[in-house]
């Protein structure tokens, strides 16, 4: 099935409904965004859906070219989605997950974001989305972004994977932006009653998959483990248990033919439930772990981004929906 861009055909069929015409101009809340569903996918048969946010300079379409994401929804049978920001919002084309009029559910590019996805869930002309398995990734802006909404919209989001990205809250300014990039934003524990804050009265647990670079030198690696101690720390103010950045569940150490080393930690509850996960690659820089070779913020070696965050994706919604698909292994992306 080609990509579809979802506000022209929710648009075309309000307007059907509605039975006036469709507007010619978009508004900032109707900013593009491209769909892919697998070709075989029955329109009536509940699928989850995976939010794909860019990082700077990039858009949908290289987002969508460098983590081969479509590829993996073929596989695993789910609907995924990449919104686009506007170079009017931000002439970098980055996400303005730093600026306070944009961290907050009530406005911003958060409210909508939510706007978008509440649109693509409603269309069940193509696909039917269960609502309980939506989830949001994103690629440095993008995943600082991604960690707002869920911060914001944890009514919405039903889990969560920032890739080579920043805690929800580490910065209220474009100054402290670059200051947390280099150095990290602090406590993480205060971040984690910012976060809950945030959540206001839709406030639940949202298990958060970490993806860093050890090399990365545009985005500290330490920012990689204060997103996971974030939402360890979220999800312990909410919950319950004990969950320590320091004491993980498990540790495995690996690597991938012609790829990067990793280590790779999980968090998991009383109940054998996955809480979070963190993902460190040896030697990565500020790239998506084994995306495509030749696109923007890409490195081909693996192991494969994209995959482990599916199948952390697909842990997390065996929680309410059973077992939905075959976990992915963490495989060197293709160089193709």
């Amino acid at each position: 099935m080609p990509p579809i861009a979802w506000q022209d055909l929710y648009a075309s069929n309000r307007a059907a409904i509605a039975g006036r015409a469709r507007p010619s101009r978009r508004s900032e809340a109707e900013r593009r965004c491209v769909v892919h569903a697998p070709a075989n996918l029955h329109p009536a048969t509940p699928v989850p859906l995976v939010v794909v946010l860019h990082g700077c300079t990039q858009d949908a379409a290289s987002i969508a070219a460098g983590t081969r994401m479509d590829e993996v929804a073929d596989r695993a049978g789910f609907v995924v989605a990449y919104p686009e920001q506007t170079r009017s919002a931000n002439a970098q084309g980055c996400w303005n997950w730093f600026a306070s009029a944009h961290q907050a559910r009530a406005g911003g590019e958060p409210a909508q974001l939510a706007h978008m996805l509440r649109g693509i869930t409603a269309d069940t002309a193509r696909w039917t989305i269960d609502p309980r398995r939506v989830f949001v990734a994103g690629m440095s802006a993008g995943g600082a972004m991604a960690a707002v909404l869920a911060a914001t919209h944890p009514d919405i989001v039903a889990g969560l994977a920032v890739h080579s990205g920043l805690a929800f809250g580490a910065a209220t300014g474009p100054a402290r932006a670059f200051s947390t990039m280099a150095r990290g934003a602090g406590d993480p524990a205060r971040l984690g009653e910012q976060a809950v804050r945030a959540m206001g009265r839709h406030a639940r647990p949202v298990p958060t998959l970490a993806i860093h670079g050890s090399a990365d030198r545009l985005v500290a690696p330490v920012n990689g483990d204060q997103v996971t101690a974030q939402w360890l720390a979220v999800n312990r103010l909410l919950s319950g248990g004990d969950h320590d950045p320091g004491r993980p569940t498990a540790r495995v150490t690996g690597g991938v033919r012609d790829g990067h080393a990793f280590e790779r930690s999980r968090w998991q509850d009383a109940d054998g439930q996955i809480v979070g996960e963190r993902l460190c690659v040896e030697g990565l820089g500020h790239a998506w772990s084994g995306g495509a070779a030749g696109h923007s913020h890409t490195d081909p070696r693996g192991p494969s981004a994209s995959e482990a965050i599916w199948a952390f994706f697909a842990q997390v919604a065996q929680r309410t929906s059973g077992p939905i698909a075959r976990p992915l292994a963490l495989s060197s992306g293709s160089s193709r």
